[in-house]
């Protein structure tokens, strides 16, 4: 009899579960809560993570996610790399329709199978498998079932209980099961104010976690979402066995392992590199010639191969080729380096325009670009050797303001890049313009920009002059009926500085009413952009880079016309930034107009948001301010 019973709830619990996973599949029984403000929700994510040895892991993956609208398809996440060491065991998927009936099955065969990397790689032998599923409507529910095996371990999945921006997270658990002796190491962050479980020190589950929302001048993502990071303290990268203690072994086994023995350079090169630099009197300016030598003399180009993607190519490889990425370059560059005695260290950093840094805290397999580190000068250079026309030692724009990890033959260590303050990036623009009694003008401006501000505007020097043209008639939008006559640039590498003079004409600029005409002085740097209001503000924000803009505007007007009204001056200070203008009068017939805008650098709590848009409001309305002419009969 007992045997009996238990056979019975045995089946019933299993009926259970089944039913509880069906239940899923139908986008019906998604909480009312969860699909607000969502474009997809996952319903069941259980991630396992099998660690059997140092260089072997199994990673099992169960997935239901229910895409409310276009806008989520991607939020499925059916993208899995493989290649050297990566190996998919089972790869299934099932879609189903808005009241959970199976529409699809595809099997592993049917998902695309392409190069991990873009057309701007060279070669690569890393690959991806994804989904690619055109719906029939909306919303559909796909279950995703995955195994995929792992030798080579440097990168140990994590937990994301978040997934993105408009992903709401009904059920998410994750859990890393080690059999092995390697240690494994967690960083979790972000956890606190959600409904994340901790069931052991490696085991975590999630509950009921609403969509979050981006919002303007918000921290990026990764720096208030829920996030765990998991790496192994001894690992495998594609056959090469890493150690992991800290950032210190970690940037010693990178030097002894990836880079070593990868700087060696052609006889012939050795000879020139120092012919070219035998005259200089420091290493400074040796460091200045083989940065110019790079640039002429290779071009960028990305090469995805060897270890993981992490080893560069051979510095003789580069210097026959003429192309490298941005590890081949970086390693060509220290070659040349070292050669005329010059001491620099490869850096692995993140890039892009947002500032992201590496981890100091949780050392692991990080970052996405390399340059190159020259200790040995008053605050260290920093060298961007993927970049044919950059100054020597700028970096404002993609790798400014963030820990970088140094490579040593002794050891990692982090260091933070160079930081453009506000008052080191800076645009001053000055114009002489004439104003004529029909409303039309025409003048010269010139902008000079430095720091942060140079990286914005260098590269239209590079442009197709018709895109240089719809550059400047974007860049004064608000100007009607714009021409650019006449453009000039001037790059002062030395000096970073970047100069812009260009010939306007506009017809109808002023407004007429009557014998009045209504102009704005403003004319080549306004304001444009407010900062979206919200009711109510979740995310504190961040003003990521400050900067200083002096504007001065001298504005002849024609014979015909007299000063009948001028603005009065204004000046707002605030935490934020600072703003004032003001109109002197020179002559009957001409005005100075001068403006300083600056935005202060820093992070802010979103109850002072309101406070931070008004001021920028205040400085669009102010930016927007007219003065009226009189035509004379």
């Amino acid at each position: 009899m007992t045997t009996k019973i238990l056979s019975f709830l045995g089946v019933f619990f299993i009926a259970s579960i089944v039913y509880s996973q069906e239940e899923l599949y139908s986008a019906a029984t998604i909480p009312s809560e969860l699909k607000s403000k969502a474009n997809a929700v996952v319903r069941y994510n259980d991630q396992k993570i099998e660690i059997k040895a140092y260089n072997e892991i199994l990673v099992t993956q169960k997935r239901i996610v229910t895409v409310l609208s276009k806008a989520g398809n991607s939020d499925i996440d059916a993208v899995f790399h493989y290649g050297r060491g990566i190996d998919i065991k089972n790869l299934e998927v099932k879609i189903f329709d808005a009241y959970g009936k199976e529409l699809k099955k595809i099997k592993e065969k049917d998902f695309q199978d392409v190069s991990a990397v873009s057309g701007g790689t060279l070669y690569s032998d890393s690959r991806v498998k994804y989904l690619d599923y055109t719906p029939i409507s909306y919303p559909y529910t796909v279950l995703l079932d995955a195994e995929i095996e792992y030798n080579s371990t440097a990168f140990l999945p994590g937990w994301r209980p978040i997934e993105g921006f408009y992903v709401s997270t009904e059920n998410s658990e994750y859990e890393i099961i080690n059999s092995s002796e390697v240690e494994v190491k967690i960083k979790t962050q972000n956890f606190e104010n959600y409904n994340i479980t901790k069931l052991n020190n490696f085991h975590y589950k999630a509950n009921d976690l609403s969509s979050l929302k981006p919002e303007a001048y918000s921290p990026p993502f990764k720096t208030y979402a829920p996030v765990l990071k998991a790496a192994l303290v001894e690992f495998d990268m594609v056959g090469v066995k890493g150690v992991n203690n800290n950032w210190s072994d970690f940037g010693k086994w990178m030097f002894e392992d990836l880079l070593n023995g990868t700087d060696q350079l052609p006889d012939q090169v050795k000879q020139e590199i120092k012919e070219l630099t035998k005259d200089s009197s420091n290493d400074l300016e040796k460091a200045k010639i083989v940065y110019k030598y790079v640039q002429d003399k290779t071009r960028y180009i990305s090469v995805q191969v060897g270890i993981g993607g992490w080893k560069p190519m051979l510095a003789t490889d580069v210097d026959r080729l003429g192309y490298g990425d941005c590890k081949g370059l970086s390693n060509y560059t220290y070659a040349l380096l070292k050669e005329v005695g010059v001491d620099a260290n490869y850096a692995v950093i993140y890039g892009g325009r947002n500032i992201r840094s590496i981890d100091k805290e949780f050392s692991s397999t990080q970052g996405n670009h390399v340059v190159l580190y020259l200790p040995n000068h008053e605050n260290g250079v920093w060298l961007e050797c993927t970049s044919q026309t950059n100054p020597f030692g700028f970096i404002a724009g993609f790798t400014d303001d963030r820990d970088a990890l140094i490579v040593t033959p002794e050891g990692g260590e982090i260091i933070h890049t160079t930081t453009y303050p506000k008052e080191k990036s800076t645009q001053v623009t000055k114009a002489r313009v004439k104003l004529l009694n029909d409303g039309s003008l025409n003048g010269e401006v010139t902008i000079k920009t430095q720091g942060y501000q140079y990286a914005l505007h260098e590269g239209i020097q590079n442009e197709e002059p018709r895109n240089q043209d719809l550059h400047f008639k974007n860049y004064w939008d608000y100007v009607n009926n714009l021409s650019i006559t006449e453009m000039e640039f001037e790059n002062e590498k030395d000096s970073i500085l970047f100069t812009e003079n260009i010939k306007v004409s506009a017809q109808n600029y002023a407004s007429k009413t009557g014998n009045l005409l209504l102009v704005s002085p403003n004319i080549f740097n306004r304001e444009t952009h407010i900062p979206t209001r919200y009711r109510n503000r979740t995310l504190d924000f961040e003003i990521e880079r400050g900067f200083v803009d002096t504007d001065e505007f001298i504005i002849e007007i024609d014979e015909s016309l007299s000063f009948d009204a001028l603005p009065d001056a204004v000046s707002i200070d605030t935490k934020y930034g600072f703003y004032q203008f003001s109109i002197m009068v020179l002559n009957e017939h001409e005005i100075l107009y001068k403006r300083t805008y600056s935005l202060n650098k820093g992070n802010y709590p979103k109850e002072e948001y309101a406070r931070f848009r008004d001021f920028v409001a205040s400085v669009a309305k102010n930016d927007k301010a007219k003065l009226a002419l009189t035509l004379k009969l």
